[in-house]
């Protein structure tokens, strides 16, 4: 049977077409056991009064978009270097504040209005990287990383959690205060500081 060439040409897209429909209709295997499934990470969690991850996306975002917004940030000529300390736990029950300031910084850092030198807990790491590379005599000098010259942070981000927790007998109020101040590093002034308050109630 001969075909008109119309007809071929239809006949050819039709089967591209099946082709495509039957790639995109393709999709990788799902293995589960169990009740478990994935959840919305950023969905509001109340599952105890405790302090828990939408504390810790609120308290980050807040912080974050108000350093962008301080004085140091805004009229500094180049982008400042900034370094983080420990952020202190002054509450009673265990707080990852590691957390909270990893997530911080990386929505500065995302910001690209600042820079970030290694903090206290990182240092040991770049030196000892430094040390390999320049006396275990396994590098090539000319591709080494010369020891002198990192820079210093123009400012330190310090702060502290706290709370106060009060009880009766049907209600438990925790009152929650992340405190968080820039530090010029030369000078020693505190030239921005701000606070994220969270109250959380449960009734029984």
């Amino acid at each position: 049977m001969n075909m008109s060439r119309p007809s071929l040409l239809l006949l050819s897209l039709t089967a591209v077409m099946a082709l495509g429909l039957g790639g995109c209709a393709t999709t990788s295997p799902e293995v589960s056991s169990g009740p478990v499934k994935y959840g919305d990470a950023k969905a509001v969690e109340t599952v105890t009064n405790e302090f828990g991850s939408t504390d810790l996306q609120t308290i980050a975002e807040s912080m974050a978009r108000s350093m962008l917004q301080s004085r140091p940030v805004t009229q500094s000529r180049e982008r400042p270097l900034v370094t983080i300390a420990e952020v202190k736990n002054k509450t009673s029950e265990y707080i990852d504040t590691r957390a909270i300031t990893d997530s911080i910084r990386a929505q500065l850092l995302k910001s690209g209005a600042v820079r970030f030198a290694v903090d206290i807990n990182a240092m040991q790491n770049q030196t000892d990287e430094l040390i390999r590379q320049n006396q275990t005599g396994m590098y090539k000098k000319s591709k080494s990383k010369k020891i002198g010259q990192m820079e210093g942070a123009d400012f330190r981000v310090e702060g502290n959690i706290t709370s106060i927790v009060k009880r009766s007998s049907d209600i438990k109020d925790v009152y929650y205060k992340f405190s968080l101040m820039l530090v010029n590093v030369e000078s020693g002034v505190i030239e921005w500081a701000d606070e994220k308050e969270i109250r959380k109630t449960t009734t029984r």
